[in-house]
């Protein structure tokens, strides 16, 4: 190369190395805006605890050198309280988004959500089931397994005219989704009573309030070990985008892939809904908003996604307990509230015209 002249190829990678190099600012930005947001929710509260008192006792608890002493009802307050509801929050927020993500792709539906396949009534009458019964402890166990027999309900239903195809298998979904909200209002109706109901309303809503060690346990877990699989197979996903036929002919076994996938977003959202209930607009919405910074590529939109969809429910559910306090909204409210109006300011978006 001589003087100014510049070959297309390095007029290529030199636009390449900018967008990694923008992408990467971003999402530096984007975790440190989730560090600090999530430590500011565990101060805010009807009870004074200032910025220090939270890192004293996290950093206590942690064995960390250094640290200042913190009164005893204070330690309780961030480390049994606030910071467990922080943190379930935060994986429940990550793990809808990524699911709604990964539904849009694979069924190519820009109004899929993790919720499609009828998980959220399954799990819901599993949760009501075991509140009338009075084994309220058991409630993450009895929702997770109603996500999952409302899965395989789906898919036995959607085989029955031969092969599974997206198309059936949402229809499904609906017809199972259905079938469920019905027996979950036959269950309140017949069954439920006093503070029962008032429990019960509160979760079908979604509801952080109970979250303990043990939801974040269970969330965390299950946004490690199910998300890091779904965004190692970030590749295949945009395969998806051009169909079956395209992804075929890219050596990707399309109906393995698929439904691999489909069980890996109900392992997750199940998980997600047994410890929070059903949270609308988390898993519809963010991966929109995140395809807008990102571009439609997985490889950059899924890892971006889970960050935004942690920092948007940390944010709402800070809103739901303390915005009306001494109330607490349901989370479920504040999403529907906030998510309503972006998503029709998406739809009018020229973005949008691609969805339609």
């Amino acid at each position: 190369m001589t003087g100014d002249t510049v070959t297309a190829g390095e007029r290529t990678d030199g636009g390449r190395a900018a967008a990694r190099g923008r992408y990467l600012g971003l999402v530096a930005a984007s975790v440190l805006a989730l560090l600090l947001v999530c430590t500011a929710a565990v101060a805010v509260g009807p009870a004074d605890v200032g910025l220090s008192d939270v890192l004293a006792s996290v950093g206590r608890h942690l064995g960390l050198p250094g640290m200042t002493d913190v009164p005893p009802l204070t330690d309780s307050i961030v480390w049994q309280l606030r910071l467990p509801r922080v943190l379930t929050a935060a994986a429940v927020g990550a793990g809808l988004a990524l699911s709604g993500a990964v539904m849009q792709s694979v069924t190519r539906n820009p109004l899929a959500d993790p919720y499609l396949l009828g998980l959220s009534s399954g799990a819901s009458l599993g949760a009501v089931c075991v509140v009338i019964l009075g084994v309220a402890f058991a409630l993450p166990a009895a929702a997770f397994l109603g996500a999952l027999a409302a899965l395989v309900a789906t898919l036995s239903i959607a085989r029955v005219g031969g092969t599974i195809t997206p198309g059936r298998a949402v229809l499904s979904g609906l017809a199972i989704a259905q079938l469920g909200a019905a027996g979950t209002s036959f269950v309140i109706f017949w069954s439920a009573k006093g503070d029962s109901y008032r429990e019960i309303l509160n979760w079908l809503l979604g509801s952080l309030a109970g979250s303990s060690w043990t939801s974040v346990l269970i969330s965390g877990s299950a946004l490690v070990v199910v998300g890091t699989g779904i965004v190692l197979s970030a590749t295949r996903l945009d395969a998806f985008a051009f169909g079956d036929t395209a992804a075929a002919s890219l050596g990707i076994n399309v109906n393995a892939t698929r439904w691999a996938l489909l069980g890996a977003v109900a392992l997750l959202t199940g998980a997600m809904v047994a410890v929070s209930g059903a949270i609308g607009f988390v898993g519809l919405i963010l991966p929109h908003l995140v395809r807008g910074l990102s571009g439609p590529g997985h490889r950059r939109l899924l890892p971006l996604t889970v960050i935004f969809g942690a920092l948007f429910l940390v944010v709402a559910d800070t809103l739901a307990r303390t915005v009306f306090d001494p109330r607490e909204l349901p989370v479920g409210i504040i999403t529907a509230l906030i998510g309503v109006p972006v998503f029709i300011v998406l739809i009018k978006s020229r973005r949008a015209a691609a969805w339609a």
